[in-house]
């Protein structure tokens, strides 16, 4: 029953996007009618510039900080692995957006920095260097999230199979749902962001 509840309560904050109550609310728009249609941080910029970005980012990073922290208060040995993927899932497929939502690399930190801080910053110390340098936000979201399992077994040990098995599991939902991006990749196709 605690793992239902877990679930429930996560799948329902993945529902609660940023990218669209934060363009509603400050802009009367709709981020998922601009750009890649995406309702994430990345589509936020593109759509909204970086200010309106930054508080989707810090939104969904702060709501996979709370659903991995209220899962724990559920259940102190799975509950956070349970409820951080479902949390992702309900991100990137909530039911209150049409099962249209973002593509969870945020809230993949905030998960993370929750059950392991040290993993999340050096996976998002690796992404954003990416992303900085080559000015495409998708290979460094690919990368710094797709490593996580790597890092992890490098580093922290005893590593307990269930905290690998969730690293992997965050890497492959990341591109899962960077697949056309990865495709744009290959091609050559996908667009820079532009920085000031």
């Amino acid at each position: 029953m605690n793992y239902l509840i877990i679930i429930l309560i996560s799948y329902l904050i993945g529902n609660i996007s940023s990218a669209y109550f934060i363009g509603k609310i400050f802009l009367k728009k709709d981020v998922r009618n601009y750009g890649s249609g995406n309702a994430g941080a990345t589509n936020a910029i593109r759509a909204f510039g970086y200010k309106i970005g930054i508080l989707v980012f810090l939104g969904d990073l702060l709501k996979g900080v709370l659903a991995a922290f209220i899962s724990h208060q559920i259940d102190p040995v799975y509950g956070q692995y349970i409820g951080g993927i479902f949390l992702l899932v309900g991100h990137n497929w909530p039911a209150v957006l049409k099962f249209k939502g973002g593509k969870g690399i945020a809230s993949s930190i905030g998960v993370m920095l929750f059950i392991n801080p040290y993993l999340a910053l050096i996976c998002f110390a690796i992404g954003i260097t990416i992303a900085f340098v080559t000015k495409i936000v998708s290979i460094g979201s690919l990368i710094g999230v797709s490593l996580a399992p790597i890092i992890a077994i490098i580093f922290f040990r005893p590593l307990e199979d269930a905290f690998l098995i969730f690293t992997i599991t965050l890497s492959l939902l990341a591109i899962f749902r960077h697949r056309e991006n990865i495709v744009r990749l290959i091609k050559g196709e996908e667009k820079k962001l532009k920085t000031k």
